[in-house]
């Protein structure tokens, strides 16, 4: 028998009740972030919240989760995993900039966990894994020779998600920028440098 669906209290989906937490998370720090402040920007009781969650660091391990299931997901789809890696790499970077613009707080409070507990270590842990695969699918293109050889493919893979994660201090959505826009303008501008240099024809 299928257990019931458990309800949240009127008012507030566990949706709307990370979107306050993360902000809150962002605004003061984690550990600085208590149960009574949340329930104060909610406008509930406490009992309210935990009628959704039972801890504060529950909340933080959703939302890290959110940001960091959005960008497995990107890897997971056809896109980044057929094809010449180029065009596969070019996929995971246009799928990483949907996901912080559609989850900009997530992944906001995902670049400032510093490992201070099991969950920001998880956190961590999964995120140097969706780097180390991105990194390899840099290697793969440099051995197809679609990518230049001469920077390692490590600081390629850094130089290229450290651009995309520096959206997360100025994109705000709504301000004219569409996120089609802004993945295009970013993959533009790092993937001519990032191409090996095609060779002339040399005439017959």
């Amino acid at each position: 028998m299928t257990a019931p669906t458990r309800r949240g209290r009127p008012g507030h989906s566990l949706d709307s009740l990370l979107d306050v937490a993360v902000a809150l998370f962002i605004e003061r720090g984690f550990e600085a972030t208590s149960m009574d402040a949340l329930a104060d920007r909610l406008g509930v009781t406490k009992s309210a919240i935990y009628h959704h969650v039972p801890s504060k660091v529950e909340l933080l391990r959703l939302a890290l989760d959110r940001a960091l299931d959005g960008l497995f997901a990107v890897l997971s789809e056809p896109g980044a995993a057929q094809g010449p890696a180029i065009d596969r790499l070019e996929h995971v970077v246009r799928g990483s900039v949907g996901v912080l613009t559609d989850r900009l707080p997530f992944v906001t409070l995902l670049l400032r966990v510093r490992g201070n507990s099991h969950v920001e270590s998880h956190a961590l842990h999964r995120r140097r894994d969706f780097d180390h695969r991105v990194t390899e699918l840099v290697r793969e293109a440099v051995a197809e020779g679609s990518v230049r050889p001469d920077v390692d493919p490590r600081v390629t893979s850094r130089l290229l998600f450290g651009t995309v994660n520096s959206l997360t201090e100025w994109y705000r959505p709504g301000g004219g920028l569409s996120p089609s826009d802004l993945a295009d303008g970013l993959v533009t501008t790092l993937f001519a440098g990032l191409r090996a240099p095609t060779r002339p024809q040399e005439h017959r």
